[in-house]
Parts: structure tokens; C-alpha cells; sequence
């Protein structure tokens, strides 16, 4: 049995022609660490042979199988952890999960593309800086390779997105396989870990370096990874950590002021803090809900592997919903290696946790007084960290409607366009204004909209990330146990909602009183919390400076409809 595995192993490498010779030895940088597998693991199975990557559908690009010096491209990871099922048959294939999500598309991103493009447009002085520290989480194969072999770490113009560079093609790999498994334990949680200061092992040659995973793997079968892919399986209990992902989910970027000075840095994502300030940090990680697990035991590799339980599938569920339909619609003209099939699936996973798992919305009391209705909305955030968190584009409002007996509109907040401008919000309308937080909501043309506003030096609103200096509003819904008092100021709560005693760590209340004047009874009123992953604001803000890259997405968004998503929504009826 052991040789047959090892036999079948070497057969795949040649069938494959994914062998390189291994350079010159120079010092090894890690070492090895044992420890238990998660569970004990079954007997182990029979050889099966390794299949061509599969996906859902038509076909579609062939995943990259270049190999460098630090990394390999994902087409060889497929070769060996694709076409799997779990023992009830369900399919489980890592790649196949992978390759539709924003992680593996993360260097294609268009919007991503084209706020680099304009960012350097804007503040041309420092385009290095930007590009460099973009490229760092975006394209971190190519930029690691570049730095560590002295080249630029440049996106633009000669840098990874030229297909003559030649590390373009491990760059739009994007967030692929031997980037996050080859990330060590060395300082995570620590300050040098933020902002892509991740740990690689930049010192040990093709063959001998550690592909980091949660399971303990018998010789045999580690033998046969080592041989076909140059990466040996090590164990490492660090990948099932938050601070493994706070490594990239932990942005600060630099700030510059009027004078076109540096002033700091900016706490521009600060997803790990806002978990690590919740109750959530004792109870689940990031892995645990980005990463769902799969409870029947799964076989790892199409080679031959025990049965593993729990398994992490590779689904990487986010909330960029919008940016997925735009690589789904325009995938043959952005390069992606998914099929549209493939992005539906991760597509619904996403709506799904938006409209199921993010936050809820429910009337607390719906009432009439004389030409007034009165209404108190509780919305509760499920999630565990802020919602919406992440790229500071993202927004959540209220949606609230009052129709009246013969189903005719009464009064609206929070209506939007087919632009996806919110109709009443002044940050949609000037891109000097934007809306309060609000306790109370009396007019139809105030809305309650969960967002975080930069401004500059100036205090001046501003979607340039270079120019942010301060927040001037943070009303994001709070994860339970966040107290608004006590935590870091990176995250802390701006504007009006840090002296509004209704929101708190895991809810929010408003009051809504509306005039209805003399419309006809019963009412029908309605409530909804919409999400975005792209205000209006951020999008059409790239009109303020021309570039290929901007006028692509430009394009791409004028085709597809920002309309929000129903995060989750409650209705009731009420009499006079």
C-alpha cells in the first residue's frame, strides 16, 4: 500500500511536468513542528488518481501552474486537491471552493485596480509607496519574490499587471495556496504582523520548504506533496488563528496633508480589532465563519489521505457581493480562471450569510397618534465584528416605507436609485455632506446609514486614501460586547453615536416619527437594512481623474446595477 502511494505519487509528477530542480541549499529558516491532528484520522483510503482541475460549467481559463523561486501557482496545487468529496460524497474540492472568491481574484479585482491607478494619479509622489504596500496583500507572490530578489514591487505600468513582468503570472494568482500556507507563526498578533507583515521563509530552496496546515501528515503521504509540489506538509496550528488573517485584515496606510507632507498612518481596516474588542474573541475565530467547516470527515487529497474532521473549506465567504457579480459578468475580458457556475455558487454563499447570518431588523412598537406614526426599529448586528467592516466604501441603512390601505406609498426613508445613490443621503448628493447618525428620524428625507466617513487634514470629506487623517463618522453596528468606551481609537465610534445611549455593542435602536396625515388605514410599514460593498460615493469619486484602468471599471459599473442587498427585513400593520 505505502508503494503504490509513493509510485502513483512520482507518476503524477511527471504526468503533470510540474518537476523543478531545487536550488543551491542556502540556510534553512524553519523548522519542523509536530503535534496532534485535529482528530484522530480513519484508516487511511486507496490511491485515487489525480484528475485536471474540475469546475462548475462551461469552461474556463486554465489555473496558472508557474513555479518560482518562493511559490507555486495554484494549477499545481489543483493537480492533487481538487475532485474531492467528503465521505457522505459531498464535494469538498479546495481548489474548486477557491478559485471564485475575492482571495483568488484579489490581483484581478477591477475596482482594487483602478483606486491604485488612482491613487497614484493623485499623489504621484507617492505612487511607489502605494503601489508597493497594495501589491504586498494583493499580489503577495509576485511582490514577495520581487522584494526578496531585490526587484521593484511595482503594479502599474512595467510592474505585475505588464504580462512581460516576470513575475506576472504568480502575481494575479492572487491569495493562492502557497502564499497562506507558507505563512509562519513568527509574530502574529504582534504590530510587525499588520499591514502585510506576514512571515515567509525567504531562505529554503524549492523542496524543502514548509507548506504550514492544521493536520499531522504520515510520512508517506508527505513524501509523495514534497516530491510533486517542492513544499514539505508541516504542521502548524497557527493557520487556525485570527492573527493569522489579521496579517493582511489590519491595514494602516499612510497619510499625507495639504501641503503634501506625510502626517502618520491612517487605520484604514481594522477587522481584527473590532473582533478582538468583542465577545467573539472567546468564542469563535475568523477561520470559523469564513472558513466553515465541514462536520463528516473529508479526504484531503485526491491522492490518498485519512479522513480529516473537521475540515476548513475554502469558500473564503466575504461581503464584496457586488465586486463578484462584476467578475462573473466580465470574467473572459478580467482573466479569471472561474466560471460563471462557479461565481453563482460563491454568490449565493455570500447573499446568503448577508441575508441570514450579518444582522436582523425587527419593530420594537408600531403605533398611530393622530397624524403621526410612531415607530421604534431595533437592528442587531450578528456578526462579530463591526457590520459593515473592512474597505471603507462599504455601507448599511435603513429602508423604510409606510404604504396605506390601497397600497399607495405614505411616506419613504432610505429609498436609492438605480445608480445606487441613496435618495435623501447628503454624501450621495455632495460630496462635502453626508448624513449624522440619528437617534430620532422625523423627516422622510433624513436616513440612518451605518458608515464610516473620511476626512482630511482639512477636515474635508474625502474617498482619497492617502488624504485621510480622521474619521468624521463611525456609526458601524458594534459586535456584541464591544464597549464603545473602552476600546483602541483606531475603532472607535465617531460622530453622534458615540453619545447615543441606544447604540451599543451588538444593537442599535431609532425612533422614527413620520407624518401620514390623513391617509387611509391600515398601514402597511415596512422595514429593511440594505448593504452595499460600494457606496455610490466611491464609485463615482473615480471620475475625478482619467485612467485606463479607472475607465474599465467606470465602464463595468455603468453596465452593472449597484443595487443593495436585503440584509434582513420586518413588516407589521397598524390601525388608527
Amino acid at each position: 500500500m505505502k508503494r503504490e502511494i509513493i509510485v502513483a505519487g512520482f507518476l503524477l509528477l511527471l504526468l503533470a511536468g510540474c518537476a523543478h530542480q531545487a536550488e543551491p541549499a542556502v540556510t534553512a529558516a524553519t523548522s519542523e513542528v509536530s503535534g496532534p491532528t485535529r482528530t484522530p484520522p480513519p484508516t487511511a483510503t486507496s490511491v485515487v488518481t489525480a484528475t485536471e482541475a474540475v469546475t462548475t460549467g462551461e469552461p474556463v481559463a486554465l489555473l496558472p501552474m508557474e513555479q518560482g523561486r518562493f511559490f507555486s501557482a495554484s494549477g499545481n496545487c489543483a493537480i492533487c486537491h481538487t475532485d474531492l468529496t467528503d465521505e457522505n460524497g459531498t464535494d469538498i474540492s479546495i481548489v474548486s471552493d477557491w478559485r471564485s472568491t475575492m482571495m483568488a481574484n484579489a490581483a484581478r479585482d477591477p475596482y482594487w485596480q483602478a483606486m491604485v491607478e488612482r491613487e497614484t494619479l493623485i499623489n504621484p509622489a507617492m505612487s511607489a509607496v502605494v503601489e508597493d504596500q497594495c501589491a504586498t496583500c494583493h499580489m503577495p507572490a509576485g511582490h514577495f519574490s520581487a522584494q526578496a530578489e531585490g526587484d521593484e514591487t511595482r503594479i502599474l505600468s512595467r510592474g505585475f499587471l505588464n504580462q512581460s513582468n516576470r513575475l506576472h503570472t504568480l502575481a494575479l494568482d492572487g491569495v493562492s495556496c502557497t502564499v497562506c500556507h507558507q505563512i509562519a507563526e513568527t509574530n502574529l498578533g504582534f504590530s510587525s504582523s499588520y499591514s502585510g507583515g506576514y512571515v515567509i521563509d525567504n531562505q529554503s530552496p524549492m523542496g524543502e520548504r514548509s507548506a504550514y496546515g492544521p493536520h499531522t501528515i504520515d510520512d508517506e503521504y508527505a513524501g509523495v506533496m514534497q516530491a510533486e509540489s517542492g513544499f514539505k506538509p508541516t504542521w502548524g496550528a497557527h493557520v487556525l488563528r485570527s492573527e493569522y488573517c489579521a496579517t493582511c485584515h489590519t491595514l494602516y496606510w499612510p497619510t499625507i496633508d495639504s501641503s503634501g507632507q506625510l502626517a502618520g498612518d491612517f487605520p484604514g481596516q481594522m477587522v481584527y480589532f473590532e473582533w478582538y474588542y468583542s465577545d467573539y474573541r472567546r468564542s469563535q475565530s475568523c477561520q470559523s465563519c469564513h472558513m466553515p467547516e465541514e462536520s463528516a470527515g473529508v479526504r484531503i487529497s485526491s491522492v490518498g489521505s485519512p479522513l480529516r474532521s473537521p475540515f476548513s473549506r475554502h469558500e473564503f465567504i466575504g461581503g464584496n457581493s457586488y465586486m463578484l457579480n462584476v467578475l462573473r459578468t466580465f470574467g473572459d475580458e478580467i482573466g479569471v480562471t472561474a466560471s460563471q457556475a462557479d461565481f453563482d455558487v460563491t454568490l449565493g454563499r455570500t447573499n446568503d450569510q448577508l441575508e441570514t447570518q450579518s444582522a436582523s431588523i425587527n419593530f420594537e412598537s408600531v403605533e398611530i397618534i393622530d397624524a403621526w406614526l410612531r415607530a421604534k426599529v431595533r437592528v442587531e448586528n450578528l456578526s462579530g465584528h463591526k457590520f459593515p467592516t473592512g474597505y471603507p466604501g462599504r455601507r448599511v441603512w435603513i429602508h423604510l416605507t409606510i404604504r396605506d390601505a390601497d397600497g399607495q406609498m405614505v411616506c419613504e426613508s432610505g429609498g436609492y436609485n438605480q445608480n445606487g445613490a441613496i435618495i435623501g443621503n447628503d454624501n450621495d448628493q455632495s460630496e462635502s455632506g453626508f448624513e449624522p447618525h440619528y437617534e430620532q428620524i422625523v423627516r422622510p428625507d433624513q436616513v440612518q446609514v451605518y458608515e464610516s466617513i473620511i476626512g482630511d487634514s482639512e477636515g474635508e470629506v474625502t474617498t482619497v486614501l492617502l488624504h485621510s487623517a480622521s474619521y468624521l463618522k463611525d456609526n458601524r453596528l458594534l459586535p456584541d460586547g464591544f464597549d464603545k468606551e473602552q476600546v483602541y481609537s483606531g475603532i472607535a465610534v465617531r460622530g453622534q453615536a458615540r453619545e447615543d445611549e441606544n447604540f451599543i455593542g451588538g444593537s442599535d435602536e431609532i425612533l422614527y416619527v413620520l407624518d401620514v396625515g390623513q391617509a387611509k388605514a391600515p398601514f402597511t410599514v415596512t422595514v429593511e437594512l440594505l448593504y452595499q460593498s460600494l457606496g455610490y460615493r466611491w464609485i463615482n469619486d473615480l471620475r475625478m481623474v482619467e485612467g485606463t484602468r479607472i475607465a474599465r471599471f467606470l465602464d463595468y459599473s455603468d453596465t452593472i446595477s449597484n443595487q443593495p442587498i436585503i440584509a434582513f427585513q420586518d413588516s407589521t400593520e397598524v390601525s388608527r
